[in-house]
Parts: structure tokens; sequence; C-alpha cells
């Protein structure tokens, strides 16, 4: 008998899930003790009711889902069910209209989403994972910073997401007063917004409303027509992520109701929990003020004395101006409590301009590269800080990142992602102790190839890198290639021509035409580009002293190999034959069409990255016409489909053969203060 009761006892276990499926919640405040939520990173509930995702600390995030899973399909049809939520939020900027980063309403199949990074990418996803079918990810975002990665509209908009960052359908955050006047909101502003998500399965459409009102618009500011039902799994989880980058902002959750095939319960803003004010700040002197005794007054005055004196000696002084530039800017005493008070042992490199230390912040627990630079004028320190807060806001995953800076004194500190593995030319040259695979190698040149494509047509001004080479590609942890050192970087608007300046960069890579012009463009990069290609494919330097006259300059010498038809004679040997001979021919073709002496029969960037992407296939046989006439205005497509049919037998040897100054030029000192960034050496 005790067997059959044990085996009813089980089977009603197991059959209760079922039944009994959670379809709906309701959160009108939080409890500080609930443990129906599930808190990660950061976030944690306030004594006061209010679910606080992240707080103004940098680059940090925070997740919090309903510890239980909701069953969002039908098990025999696979038809995805209809669901709504309501919820009540704030952001409050650490700095007044600079927000830091946004927060997302996340439904996915697991509540731990590992792997996630802070910043752009919200808490939700990382640069590997973006765009897999398999992430089952759906979310709508209230993002605040314009990331032109993920081409967001601008620093105030509303997205749906599915399985990536860049939003399937996005809209400036709004709502409607009345059936047609869109009223302009503020998501940053530290107001209480009500937000409202609906998906109905049987029209298969989304709508995102929000109002600073309780009361609910009667149109949405953001519809999306999708089928959901393939991107659920049966079971998911639903809840918040947020983050902050070099920016932060506290994202708040007031309440929050959900349900299953049906309309979630409403919520009185009126009645939910109140935001925090802001916090009181207490001096040594009121402290002092306070007690009564004379002898602890003296006492309390000469502590409060040492310690201003300390202060002084000791401070950060702020000017007016910097404050205008943005709030990335780092503590003294953070970075150098990061690099252990900046110590031999956490030496990464020195040069002529700095030396660049590994640290750790303590908070976040994040790994850095802070370059220490001695500035020994005042002149130019406002532009220099200027130009830093432009290339701070590049965001792409093949760039290494800058994320703050530190003035103190006549220091200047900048601080950087940490590269786990270093720079790419100690894989490639002086008989490195690991050596590049050739998939490996490709896959680093793609990478490049798309940071500069980025830069030159992906960001809100055109950027001119103006040093690109295997020392100044960086590699994190899984090998990936960013390209970093942006001291001798310079901006200007698209459509309009970059100024004359003086000649910079590094012997070997400098465009033949940069010193008669002076004119540093796209198209310099781009040669720059060509010879990194050639170093990769021949692991060998622009420019070897130590070699022979034939063989001292790399282009020169790949050129040759290429007329007499063995080319592959040139590849790095330590490849030991283990490649892929298509893709290495097209490599080191595309560096010599890169390397063009004319600026104009030179490609693009794009058209370089369409080549390594297999978009696009270079001819057989490539030649450079010696007649070749710039003043006619013929361009790279031109100039390509100029090129011989046959051989290289008759090509004239003045070819490439002249190109040899290309490894003589000069570089001369930058006017730019941004060259004081230049990567140590």
């Amino acid at each position: 008998m005790f067997p059959f009761l044990l085996f009813l006892s089980v089977f009603s276990f197991l059959s209760i899930p079922a039944s009994s499926q959670v379809t709906e919640l309701f959160f009108p405040g939080f409890k500080h003790t609930d443990t129906n939520i599930t808190l990660d990173g950061i976030a944690q509930i306030e004594k006061n009711g209010i679910l606080t995702l992240t707080n103004a600390t940098n680059r940090f995030m925070g997740h919090a889902f309903y510890s239980s899973p909701f069953r969002f399909k039908n098990s025999s049809s696979g038809e995805a069910f209809s669901f709504s939520a309501s919820f009540a939020f704030a952001i409050v900027p650490e700095y007044p209209k600079l927000g830091g980063h946004g927060f997302a309403f996340t439904i996915a199949s697991s509540k731990d989403l590992r792997g996630a990074l802070p910043s752009q990418y919200l808490g939700l996803l990382n640069a590997g994972n973006i765009g897999n079918f398999s992430d089952h990810l759906f979310a709508v975002e209230f993002d605040t910073v314009q990331d032109f990665e993920f081409q967001d509209i601008n620093d105030n908009h509303i997205g749906i997401n599915i399985n990536s960052m860049t939003s399937n359908a996005s809209a400036p955050a709004g709502y409607y007063s009345d059936s047609s006047t869109k009223q302009n909101l503020t998501l940053k502003s530290g107001i209480r917004i009500q937000a409202w998500i609906d998906y109905d399965s049987v029209q298969n459409v989304i709508n995102v409303t929000i109002s600073p009102n309780s009361s609910r618009p009667s149109l949405p500011i953001l519809s999306f027509r999708v089928d959901l039902s393939p991107i659920f799994q049966e079971f998911m989880y639903v809840g918040f992520s947020a983050s902050t980058g070099l920016l932060a902002s506290a994202h708040y959750v007031l309440g929050w109701s959900f349900k299953i095939n049906g309309e979630a319960q409403s919520l009185d803003l009126s009645s939910l929990p109140s935001l925090p004010g802001p916090k009181k700040k207490h001096t040594a002197l009121t402290i002092g003020v306070s007690v009564s005794s004379a002898l602890l007054v003296l006492s309390a005055i000469f502590i409060a004395t040492y310690l201003i004196i300390k202060q002084i000696k000791d401070r950060e002084v702020i000017e007016d101006w910097e404050l205008e530039i943005g709030p990335q800017r780092y503590r003294y005493h953070e970075l150098k409590k990061a690099t252990n008070n900046f110590n031999e042992k956490m030496l990464l490199g020195r040069g002529g301009f700095g030396q660049v230390f590994k640290g750790t912040l303590k908070d976040s627990k994040l790994e850095i590269a802070v370059k220490r630079i001695s500035h020994e004028s005042n002149q130019g320190l406002r532009e220099f800080v200027s130009e830093i807060a432009s290339i701070g806001r590049l965001r792409h995953r093949n760039l290494v990142q800058l994320l703050g800076w530190c003035r103190r004194g006549k220091d200047l500190l900048i601080v950087y992602d940490f590269m786990a593995n270093g720079s790419l030319d100690k894989f490639l040259f002086d008989e490195p102790k690991i050596v590049l695979n050739w998939e490996q190698r490709y896959k680093i040149i793609k990478g490049v190839a798309s940071g500069l494509l980025y830069l030159h047509e992906g960001y809100e001004q055109v950027v001119i890198h103006r040093d690109v080479k295997a020392s100044n590609v960086l590699l994190d942890s899984e090998l990936n290639g960013r390209l970093g050192d942006f001291g001798l970087a310079r901006l200007y608007e698209h459509g309009s021509n970059p100024g004359t300046t003086r000649v910079v960069g590094t012997l070997g890579y400098l465009a033949p035409e940069l010193p008669r012009t002076g004119k540093a463009a796209t198209s310099s990069d781009v040669y720059a580009f060509g010879a990194l290609l050639l170093e990769v494919a021949c692991g060998r330097r622009p420019i070897e002293p130590k070699a022979t006259p034939e063989e001292s300059v790399l282009i020169d010498w790949v050129w040759d190999r290429f007329r007499e038809g063995d080319v592959l004679e040139a590849v790095d040997p330590s490849l030991d034959g283990q490649y892929d001979e298509g893709q290495v021919l097209m490599v080191l073709k595309l560096g010599l069409l890169c390397s063009n002496d004319t600026p104009m029969a030179r490609p693009s960037m794009r058209q370089v990255v369409r080549y390594l992407d297999g978009e696009a296939v270079l001819p057989d046989n490539l030649s450079v016409a010696a007649a070749f006439d710039s003043r006619k205005g013929i361009g790279f497509d031109e100039f390509l489909h100029s090129f011989a049919s046959s051989s290289f037998d008759g090509i004239s040897s003045t070819s490439f053969k002249d190109n040899g100054h290309a490894g003589t030029s000069f570089a001369s000192v930058s006017t730019s203060p941004l060259s004081l960034l230049r990567e140590t050496r």
C-alpha cells in the first residue's frame, strides 16, 4: 500500500507545474525580503519598496527577474501567447542631461544572462553573441545614449530588440496626449514614467506606450509587427536589465504588473514608492560644531585643519571648462589604487610620451590600462581634453575603448580597456613564443578593417587614425583584433576636406603623398592598412634594415615576387604552408592595391571589407599603370578595370620600384595635443 501512495504523491507533484503555472504578477512596490524576485549584479530592493537596477556607478549592470518562468507558447501548436506588461520607472542621471546607458524590459530563456556586458549592451548580450538565433531574447530598450555601432536614432529613444542590440524598430520617446498631439518625453528627466508593453498573438503586433501619468494614452508610441513564436521557447523568464557606462544613471522600477493572455493590472503612480531624494553631504565642521565640549571642539578644529591642509596639497583642481567635457574623468586616487601606486610590477611599457600600467578598478574589478603622461606645457590642455572626449565616444567592437581620463597637476592619465594579449607585432616578429595560424590572422585583419570602416564612415565625424600598424593593433583574451592608440587621430565633418597639418606617423606606413601635401585623408589610412596586410601575411616589418637592399622594403619585395610569379614565397615561413592559398593570395594582392602610390587608385575601406568578406573578387593579375594621372579624376573602380588581363611580362619595372621612398619618409612633431597619446614603444 505504501509504494502505491508514494507513486500517487510523486505523480501529483509532477503534474502541478502544468496546472498551476504562474500566469500573472503584480508588484505595486517591492518588498525588501521578497523571494519572488531574483537579483543579479548591483540590482537591489530598497527598504522603501523601490527596485534599483543600477546606481550612479560606472560600467556596471543589474538584473531583476521574476523567479519562476512563464509559459509563453502553446506546447501543442507552438504558437506564442499574447502578453501584457505595465511598469513604472525613473531614470536619474548622475549628471543632468547626460544619460548612461539605459534599461530594458526583458524576456529571456534564462534569468542568468551569463557573459552579458554593461555600457551599450545594457547587460543583455556581448559582442560575440549578438544576432544569434539561439539567444531567444526579446527586449524593449529605454536607451539614453546614442550608439552609432547599433544605429541608434538618438539618445532618448525606445526600441524593440530581438536577439540583438540593433533595434528592429525604434521611436523617439514621447506620448500622445490625445488622438493626434504627440508630446516629447525625456527618459532621463528623473520623473516617474509608466510604460505599457502589449503583444497580440492574433495580429502579431507589439505596442509600446509610455506616459508621465497613470492614465494610458490611446495611441502607442511604437508598434512593430512580428510573430514571436520562433523567438520564444515554451518557458521564458520576465524581468529587467540595466547598465551604466562612462556615464552613469540610477535606473529605478517603482511598480510592475504582467499577465499572459490578458491585460496587466493597472498601476497608480501616486500610490507607488517615492523616489529617493538627493543625498545630503556632511562636513567635518558640522560635526565639530555639534560637540558641546570646548576640548572636543578644539580637537575637531585641529583635525579639520590638518585634513584641509592635506586636501589642498593633494587636491585635483577642476576648472569650469573641464566640467563641460563630460564626466569620463576618473579620480586620481582611484587610478592610483588600481595600479598599486603605479608599481613597476604593473608596468606594461614605456616610451617617449610616458608609461602604461595595468590596473584593476576596486569597485567594478574591471581590468584597465592606464597611460601616464607628463605634460610639461599648459598650452593646448583644454584642446587635449576636448579631443579625448571626442575619441571617447567611439563605439566599435574592433576599437580599443578609451574609458576616460584624469588630470592632476601636469600629469595626464588616459584609461583604456585592458587587452590581455598585448599588441599584434609581438606575435609576428622576432621569433614569437606563440605563432598565430592563418585563421587567427585573417580574423584579426578583418576586425581591424571593420574598425577602420567605422572610423571613416560609421561615426558622426570622419576619423583618420594616421598610425595604423601592427604595434597599434591590440588583441583581447580571444585574440580579436582591436585598433588602438588614437594619439595622432584627426576628426573632421563628413563632406568637408581635411586641413593641412604636419606629417606624422611611422616610417614604412606613411602614404607617399603626405610629405608633399601635408593632408591626411582616409586614403592615407588605407595605405597604412595595406602595409599591415603585408605584415600579417609575410611576418615581416614594412622596413627591415638588416635585410638585403632588394628585400629591405616589404612592398617592393612583394611586388617583385608577384611579378616573378612566385608571390607565395613571401608568405610567413612560420605558417609552415598551413593556410588557405586563395585567401593568402587575395590578402597579398589587396595589400598591394592599398599601397598604391596614387591615393585615388586605392580602394576605400568599404571596398576592402567587401573583398575580405568575399562579397567582391579581385582580378587574377594586377599591374600599376606608370602613366596613371590623378588629375583626370580616375577613381579606384576605373583604375581596377584598367588592370592588364594578361601576365606581368612586359610590365614596366618602374611601376612600384620607386616606392622605396615610402620606407624613408619622415615623421615630424604633431601639432595635435592628442599626439601625447601615442602608444609607448
